[in-house]
């Protein structure tokens, strides 16, 4: 199966590593080239007679489109940008394609945060830009006849930083505390944290069939706060080096309190495929060797 992963970004490079150790042929598309990856094609997905020029000369039998700024504080301060980003990307990707299978990724922020339980029924209300914005994204695959929405938790594992970019929050923490540093962690953020291992698995699944809308969020709901003691419990650093903040300071303002999903429909698919999600603890395994390269 020959896959285009729209977006080469942490998500992006993990489901083209599965699609590979699946037998498959990944292609990555972006603005600029990924290090070590030699299936690549330029891609600005904002420009219509770009994504039809990369569908035509990739000619994938399915496309992840894991593409735009993730980064919500960003995107609070650039709306219009992030809604050009991902709507309008997905609207050009939805008319290159013509019935090729598409999976979108997508995010707990399409919800406002005010219940813990937000599954796959639950009205979406966006909390964010970001959320708005991919909540735009979603509204393009309306009339494509072979696609599914994967809204996606807050994604975590070995990430190597990038200048310009945040890491995930979990890589952040081992970085931060391999240098000694007190890291910031909001006890009043909560999230369904999913690891970007599992995400990558799932996703893949998803581009052989899936229901048109999917959640996929971690077992545990789990505030960063306490997330962060237990991955200092794991892997042996001490909690003096948390620091407790409230998520309206710093860059976690424009975030719901809770990023959380459930699912009314993952446990099935999970049987079918068979999958599993791993949850925080385990996902903690790795990521000390992993930061430190």
């Amino acid at each position: 199966m020959r896959v285009l992963i729209v977006g080469s970004g942490f998500v992006g490079q993990a489901v083209a590593a599965a699609v590979e150790r699946d037998g498959g042929h990944a292609v990555l598309a972006s603005r600029r080239p990924v290090p070590g990856t030699a299936r690549w094609v330029r891609l600005d997905a904002t420009d219509p007679a770009g994504c039809a020029q990369a569908v035509q000369r990739v000619r994938p039998d399915a496309v992840v489109a894991v593409h735009g700024p993730s980064d919500v504080t960003w995107c609070e301060q650039q709306p219009a940008a992030a809604l050009a980003a991902h709507r309008d990307a997905t609207r050009n990707l939805v008319r290159a394609l013509g019935r090729t299978r598409l999976v979108l990724i997508s995010t707990d922020n399409v919800f406002d945060g005010r219940s813990p339980d937000n599954d796959e029924e639950t009205a979406t209300a966006p909390a964010n830009a970001y959320g708005a914005a991919k909540l735009a994204a979603e509204a393009e695959l309306a009339g494509h006849p072979d696609a599914t929405v994967l809204r996606v938790s807050l994604v975590y594992g070995p990430e190597t930083a990038r200048p310009g970019k945040r890491t995930n929050f979990a890589a952040a923490c081992v970085r931060g505390w391999q240098a000694d540093e007190v890291v910031p962690a909001p006890v009043d953020q909560w999230t369904t944290p999913v690891h970007v291992a599992d995400v990558a698995a799932v996703t893949l699944a998803a581009v052989r069939g899936a229901p048109p809308l999917l959640h996929l969020g971690g077992p545990e709901r789990i505030s960063r706060f306490d997330w962060a003691h237990r991955l200092a419990a794991r892997l042996g650093y001490p909690a003096a080096l948390i620091g407790p903040v409230t998520r309206d300071s710093g860059p976690y303002a424009c975030r719901p309190a809770n990023s959380c999903l459930t699912s009314r429909l993952l446990p099935a698919s999970l049987d079918a495929w068979r999958l599993r999600v791993r949850g925080v603890d385990e996902g903690a395994d790795g990521l000390v060797a992993a930061v430190a390269g």
